[in-house]
């Protein structure tokens, strides 16, 4: 091998010299830079063949053989990589997937026939069950919709509804009793006459004439027994029973917690010439609603040993049903001519 040497045999300084002329191949020697005498140099590897600066033909090949780059020119590696394969002698390998997917996309490009058309449109239509369990799905989405839609109709608007025109009602006979076009006596269903008050519940309800569901309790007022078998006395009679009817859920719902009241609560009856003031004596929680008995003069099951001024409040038990009657009595403990003023009860 060749050593390095700090200037050429004739006498030339390294300093004089580029770097190009440094070193010439063949017979000739390599002359390379002294080494820098603080730090360790770059060394050549020591290459089989190469004697005075040259380098053998078939050491050549061996060492290209070695490094895997051919060592002659461009005419001989593009023949290596020929030979290997490729022209970078990566020898690339045919895919295995590449015909398949040419297939494929040839395929799906190409037009189908009729036949298979309708096959695959058959293949796409969902079939009886699902459309049966989709149907099932809609009719079963659409009653709950409607069964929503009419709880909130009934627990609700309808009280909405009945509180506005039972509150129209209320208006109507104060302005009346207040400009004396009011009229006491006979009264046709569903005319108001009369005020009911409960201070204890906070109740300001109409009392019409008649129970009827669309004239007088679907429309928020409280309803006088006055038909029939089931008619029962007015307030201003000297004796019997004033029997009243009202809804305890929807359409206003002005009975909805009489079941609250006891014994000695009041319940004022208001009428255009007097004030009407009962206290409750008992009630009856459940009972059936063919008992017409608790409407009589003297009712079996008030606690009332004989003939009185007596009022009954009957309304629908339990809460949201009309299974059962619950029954609240009271007795007449003052008539207070208007003139006079509210009563106690109204003041407080």
């Amino acid at each position: 091998m060749t050593a390095l040497r700090p200037e050429r045999e004739s006498g030339t300084s390294y300093g004089e010299q580029s770097y190009e002329d440094a070193g010439v191949l063949g017979e000739q020697e390599l002359w390379m830079p002294p080494p820098d005498e603080e730090t360790v140099a770059l060394r050549i590897a020591d290459i089989p063949g190469y004697v005075g600066g040259s380098i053998s033909a078939s050491d050549a090949s061996s060492a290209t053989g070695a490094t895997g780059t051919p060592a002659g020119g461009r005419a001989a590696r593009r023949k290596a990589a020929k030979r290997r394969g490729g022209r970078h002698g990566g020898g690339a390998r045919p895919s295995v997937e590449e015909p398949a997917e040419e297939s494929a996309a040839e395929s799906s490009s190409a037009p189908l026939s009729r036949v298979e058309a309708r096959r695959q449109a058959r293949a796409r239509k969902p079939g009886a069950a699902v459309l049966a369990s989709r149907a099932i799905g809609e009719v079963f989405i659409t009653t709950g919709v409607l069964m929503l839609l009419f709880v909130t109709y009934q627990l609700w608007w309808t009280n909405v509804r009945a509180h506005a025109q039972a509150g129209k009602e209320a208006s109507t006979l104060q302005n009346e009793w207040a400009t004396g076009k009011g009229a006491p006596g006979e009264f046709e269903p569903g005319q108001g006459f009369a005020l009911l008050h409960i201070p204890k519940l906070d109740v300001v309800v109409p009392i019409a004439e008649g129970v009827s569901n669309k004239k007088v309790l679907d429309r928020g007022m409280v309803g006088h027994y006055s038909e029939g078998a089931l008619k029962t006395a007015m307030p201003s009679a000297k004796t019997g029973n004033f029997g009243l009817a009202g809804h305890r859920n929807t359409h206003g719902e002005p009975f909805r917690y009489i079941n609250r009241l006891s014994k000695g609560d009041e319940i004022v009856v208001e009428t255009q010439d007097d004030y009407f003031v009962y206290k409750v004596a008992s009630s009856l929680p459940v009972t059936s609603p063919s008992n017409t008995s608790v409407l009589n003069p003297v009712p079996p099951q008030s606690g009332f040993t004989g003939p009185g001024r007596y009022i009954t409040l009957t309304t629908c038990t339990p809460e949201f049903t009309s299974k059962y009657r619950l029954i609240v009595w009271g007795k007449m403990v003052e008539e207070r001519p208007r003139s006079k003023g509210k009563p106690d009860a109204l003041v407080q």
